[in-house]
Formats: structure tokens, sequence, C-alpha cells
């Protein structure tokens, strides 16, 4: 898959050092993907949760930290949307951000 915007989530662990090595992880392993669908990803990521056609939420380190992105299955591209901590993913809408 094609990630965008990795500035992001490294300016996340910036600020949040103990979430670096987990993004850095995430990120890796999602580059190597190629899903097609979002059972695909399901399958691989059995903890995510599907939110509305085109987002995706991960769990990062223990479920301390919410990385939302929005996915074009058919050009394999992931769009970072959102990186924070459960209490602020707590007060977004997954949809819309």
């Amino acid at each position: 898959m094609r990630i965008i915007a990795k500035r992001t989530i490294r300016e996340f662990w910036e600020s949040h050092p103990d979430a670096e090595s987990a993004l850095r992880e995430w990120y890796v392993e999602v580059a190597r993907e190629d899903w097609s669908t979002p059972a695909e990803l399901i399958r691989r990521y059995p903890g995510s949760s599907i939110v509305g056609s085109d987002r995706a939420v991960f769990r990062i380190r223990g479920n301390n930290y919410r990385l939302v992105v929005r996915i074009f299955y058919p050009a394999r591209t992931v769009y970072i949307r959102f990186v924070g901590t459960h209490a602020q993913y707590n007060r977004i809408n997954a949809e819309e951000v």
C-alpha cells in the first residue's frame, strides 16, 4: 500500500515518544500490504475497525493510541487522517476527519 502523510505520524511520535516504535512498525507493515477490500485488512489486523465505506481505525501500542486512515482500495493508497490518544479519538468523528 502507498501511505500518504507519514509526516502526521512522525510529528505525533515526536511529542509521544512511546508511540514511535509501534507507529514505525505499523508503517512498515502496511506499506508491504496489498489490500483490495476491507475484509483483507481485517484478516491482517483483526483488532482494527472499519468505519464507513473507506475508513479504518487501528489500535496502536496496546490501544493507548488510535490511528484513523482513509483507504482508496483500487489505488492501494492509505491516507493518514488522524493519530492521537484514545481520549482524543473519543472526541472526533472518524468518518469525517
